[in-house]
C-alpha cells in the first residue's frame, strides 16, 4: 500500500509515517503519477483530521483510482495501519 500525507509541508515536517509520501491535497491530481500510474494500487491518504484525505479519495476517484482509503488522521492512520507513533 502506498500511504499518502495530504497535509502541508510544515505538518509533515512537524511528523509524519516513516516511508509516507508527502503530497498536499490540492496537488494529488497533478502529482500522483509521481507515486503510482497503476489505477489498482492500493493507496491509504491521511491528515489532520480526515477532511483534506477525503478530498484527495474523491480526487482520485474522479482520475479513475479504484482501491483508495481515507485513513483519516495521522493518530487514526496509524492504529488502522498497526504503527506505533
Amino acid at each position: 500500500m502506498y500511504i499518502i500525507d495530504v497535509r502541508t509541508d510544515v505538518e509533515w515536517n512537524a511528523g509524519h509515517i516513516k516511508d509516507s509520501i508527502l503530497i498536499p491535497y490540492d496537488q494529488i491530481k497533478t502529482r500522483i503519477g509521481e507515486v503510482t500510474v497503476n489505477k489498482s494500487a492500493s493507496i491509504g491518504l491521511y491528515c489532520r483530521s480526515g477532511r483534506r484525505s477525503g478530498i484527495a479519495l474523491k480526487s482520485l476517484q474522479e482520475l479513475g483510482y479504484r482501491n483508495v482509503e481515507n485513513l483519516g488522521s495521522l493518530d487514526d492512520a496509524r492504529k488502522k495501519l498497526g504503527i506505533s507513533p
